[in-house]
């Protein structure tokens, strides 16, 4: 570790006391400063080289620590963020952000503004499980995710300055969003004060977002035994992340739904222990604080992802007070004048492209010059599209994905998080090859799974599937599942998403009841649809 990197850290007891231990271990720890003698002095013995001072004043004048981690009442946190930045601090700050969304703002708008880290305390974004879960989910694995819920509950400890939504479920909402991938159209959170008239110790809250999952978030101060429990449930796979659990702390349920005479009959799997790294996660989380602040490297848990928490929150604290009243929450946009078209503010939409109506478009979206997208379509994070690129009604294109010129998407189509399209076979930096685009065609329905790569020049048929993390080197005939690298045929899928049987020549959809016909080696639907 850089000796010239030091943290101070300020508020040393329940929770500060764990980022002095994870700081010192890291080389890092240079001040501890908490206003209470007696906290103090408990550390005299064990860190006699670290300046120990009661007064927040002196540490933002020292010019020997860069950074500073914040670990003191929520209530305080706006304030002291805000001292800490205008005096050129870095800053780790445990959750919640604040305690109004306006101030994590300013907050947020302070730091881009004096170009420093400030990063938030969800904790759970670096644990290994959690890590691990999400890439579960974003490669396919747990197939469409259906709904979540979480369980935080104990017994203690119990506070006043907050109650147990912005206390115990920072966390849970910081999660939840990420494996989402998308913000809720609507909560509704109701609870109850038993100890305090005006401090709730427990509240249930529960969110719906527009692809269709539902989440559920229960927290309590005030329950006979500890619990910490996140249940995903897709339509391929469970997986259940129970935090309390020393070393059996992510498993897989490859539970099924069998539709036998029109009815669902449960065909239960023995679960999977998921293998992770045994790391401690506030560790990880001090040590992502030092890289972003040597790198200038963006925090995981930064304002961006911190606001959208509290965004979370506050609708469900408006909610709360309004005895379980539905709050619609949407994130910050600007609309077309020419259509009903929602598009972030942080989006880019050059001139003269063309977005339908109902069309959403999310945060550092790209839409470049002739490029026409269709209605209720769903643009992701940091996608890209263009130039010259049309896509149909009705696509849904995940986080991170660029449609370059060449590649068309008709009606319907699913780019899954991540994946790839090329649309040069042969790049090279220094020879120019933009006359020499080979075309890509996803004709109406496909789904590109999460990370697969469309070598340019090939048509993927209709409803066909590509598996996640797949390449694919030639066309795709309508309705086949391929899978690999390179992609390989693996069998036949209906317009539903489910997975085909035939006897003979013909199949229908165990769960839809659409039927198919194979000819020649091809499926189409019959009746045409």
């Amino acid at each position: 570790m850089d000796n010239r990197m030091k943290v101070a850290v300020v508020g040393a007891g329940y929770w500060g006391k764990n980022l002095v231990r994870n700081f010192n271990s890291l080389g890092a720890l240079g001040v501890i400063c908490d206003s209470r003698k007696g906290i103090l002095g408990s550390f005299s013995k064990d860190h006699g080289d670290v300046v120990l001072t009661e007064s927040f004043r002196e540490v933002l004048k020292s010019d020997a620590v860069p950074a500073v981690a914040i670990a003191t009442p929520a209530e305080t946190h706006y304030e002291m963020v805000k001292e800490a930045l205008l005096a050129d601090k870095h800053v780790f700050v445990e959750k919640p952000l604040a305690l109004k969304e306006k101030e994590g703002v300013t907050l947020h708008d302070l730091a881009k503004e004096r170009g420093k880290v400030l990063l938030v305390g969800h904790l759970l974004q670096y644990h290994p499980a959690v890590i691990k879960l999400k890439q579960l989910v974003a490669e396919g694995d747990l197939g469409r995710i259906q709904y979540i819920y979480s369980n935080r509950l104990n017994l203690g400890k119990i506070r006043r300055e907050e109650n147990i939504l912005w206390s115990f479920a920072p966390h849970d909402i910081s999660v939840i969003l990420s494996i989402a991938d998308e913000m809720p159209e609507r909560v509704i959170s109701s609870g109850a004060n038993y100890l305090h008239q005006e401090v709730a110790d427990v509240t249930l809250s529960s969110l719906s977002f527009s692809s269709g999952i539902r989440a559920h978030i229960f927290v309590s101060w005030l329950h006979p035994y500890k619990e910490q429990k996140l249940v995903v449930v897709g339509d391929r796979k469970m997986a259940v992340f129970d935090d309390l659990e020393p070393d059996d702390k992510l498993r897989l349920y490859p539970h099924k739904i069998e539709w036998k005479n029109h009815q669902a009959i449960p065909d239960k799997r023995d679960s999977e222990k998921v293998q992770i790294d045994k790391k401690e996660p506030l560790k990880e989380e001090c040590r992502h604080f030092i890289q972003c602040i040597k790198t200038g490297m963006t925090p995981r848990t930064g304002g961006t992802e911190a606001l959208r928490v509290l965004r979370v929150l506050q609708a469900c604290q408006t909610s709360l007070e309004k005895e379980g009243k539905p709050v619609v929450l949407s994130e910050p946009e600007k609309r077309s004048s020419k259509t009903d078209a929602r598009v972030h503010e942080t989006a880019v939409i050059d001139a003269g492209c063309q977005v339908g109506s109902g069309t959403k478009i999310w945060h550092f979206a790209h839409v470049i010059k002739g490029s026409k997208i269709g209605r209720d379509c769903s643009v992701g994070q940091n996608v890209v599209i263009g130039p010259h690129v049309t896509i149909g009604n009705g696509v849904k294109i995940q986080n991170n994905v660029s449609v370059y010129q060449g590649v068309t998407l008709e009606d319907g189509v699913f780019c899954g998080p991540s994946m790839v399209f090329t649309n040069v076979f042969n790049p090279r930096s220094h020879v120019p090859r933009m006359n020499e685009l080979r075309e890509t065609l996803v004709r109406e329905g496909a789904t590109l799974g999460a990370n697969c790569t469309i070598m340019c020049g090939h048509t993927i048929g209709r409803f066909a599937f590509v598996g996640a993390g797949s390449v694919v080197l030639s066309d795709v005939p309508d309705f086949s599942l391929v899978v690999g690298n390179p992609a390989k045929f693996k069998g036949w899928m209906c317009r539903c998403g489910v997975r085909l049987h035939f006897h003979g020549e013909g199949a229908a959809c165990d769960t839809c009841g659409a039927r198919y016909v194979k000819r020649d080696g091809l499926v189409s639907q019959n009746p045409p649809v």
